[in-house]
């Protein structure tokens, strides 16, 4: 069953979008996680333009996170206070990565640039989470305990001036590495539609020593309101939104998190990782194949109004 996207401008199966998106839907009940760094990459190589695969993520990210927000609310289990220090930077670094987007577009270095993005973030990620998972792995079937994380310990910035008080997160920091954390995931939201989740969740532990009860909420607030600037931007700066493509995602999303998080209550959390770290290395290997391979037909025609 063939559908046109009227933004993307190509006709795509429907039934393999709805797929996309119930696998995607999957992984993040599973893994709790937004998917975006995977459903991204899954566009472009179904043949959606860069840009709009990034706008119409966007949207898909934006659209998931909503409901997750007021659950967290009604448990007290995010820091508002937290999520609006991080979301000053978060903003600026959305609205300069949608202008960034517009620039490279212009420039034709649009597509390079992003798979080059997706290929060293990817590949990073997914390596550190592997030997991580492996290691920790190895520690159980050896009988070993889990290395535990020493509450109290500081790094450098916590000397940092500009503190301020986060009561609800129980932490007493600098304002200036939370708002660069945010500056760092919105830029990556408006160049390469990722919600940041799977980056701001470990930098709020392990670097600014945020309790886990409220990391998820936080971290979920900060997506949904980036997301949804991000979608704004992109659909007023480079009119990239595709709605059909976005609700047909949507569907299956919300379908298949219901099974994936039946799944991921059934597996180790160091099996989760292994998995995950796997999948994703996978997809930045991906686009490394598609950087080195010669495609088969290696010239592209553009008329002088899209590099304008």
């Amino acid at each position: 069953m063939q559908i046109y996207l009227p933004i993307a401008e190509l006709p795509v199966n429907v039934m393999l979008i709805f797929a996309m998106g119930l696998a995607i839907g999957v992984l993040s009940g599973m893994f709790g996680v937004g998917g975006g760094f995977l459903l991204t990459p899954m566009l472009i190589f179904l043949g959606i333009s860069p840009i709009v695969a990034v706008a119409t993520v966007s949207t898909h990210i934006a659209a998931s996170s909503f409901s997750s927000v007021f659950s967290y609310w009604r448990r007290k289990a995010l820091d508002l206070s937290l999520a609006g220090v991080l979301l000053t930077g978060a903003l600026i670094g959305t609205a300069v990565g949608v202008v960034v987007i517009a620039l490279l577009r212009r420039f034709g270095q649009l597509d390079l640039v992003i798979a080059l993005a997706y290929v060293t973030l990817l590949g990073i990620i997914g390596a550190m989470m592997i030997t991580e998972s492996v290691r920790a792995i190895m520690r159980t079937r050896g009988g070993k305990p889990a290395d535990v994380r020493r509450p109290g310990s500081h790094a450098w910035f916590h000397g940092l001036p500009m503190k301020i008080r986060f009561k609800q997160s129980r932490i007493y920091v600098s304002i200036i590495p939370v708002w660069t954390i945010g500056y760092f995931i919105g830029f990556l939201g408006g160049v390469m539609g990722v919600g940041g989740g799977f980056l701001l969740v470990p930098a709020l532990i392990y670097l600014l020593r945020v309790p886990t009860s409220v990391v998820i909420g936080t971290s979920t607030v900060v997506t949904l309101v980036t997301m949804l600037t991000a979608t704004v931007l992109h659909s007023v700066t480079n009119y990239s939104v595709d709605a059909v493509l976005a609700l047909i995602l949507m569907v299956g999303g919300v379908i298949g998190a219901q099974f994936g998080a039946r799944a991921g209550q059934r597996m180790r959390g160091e099996q989760l990782r292994l998995l995950l770290g796997l999948i994703v290395l996978g997809v930045g290997l991906r686009f490394a194949f598609g950087l080195i391979v010669t495609p088969d037909d290696p010239f592209s025609v553009q008329t002088l109004e899209q590099l304008q």
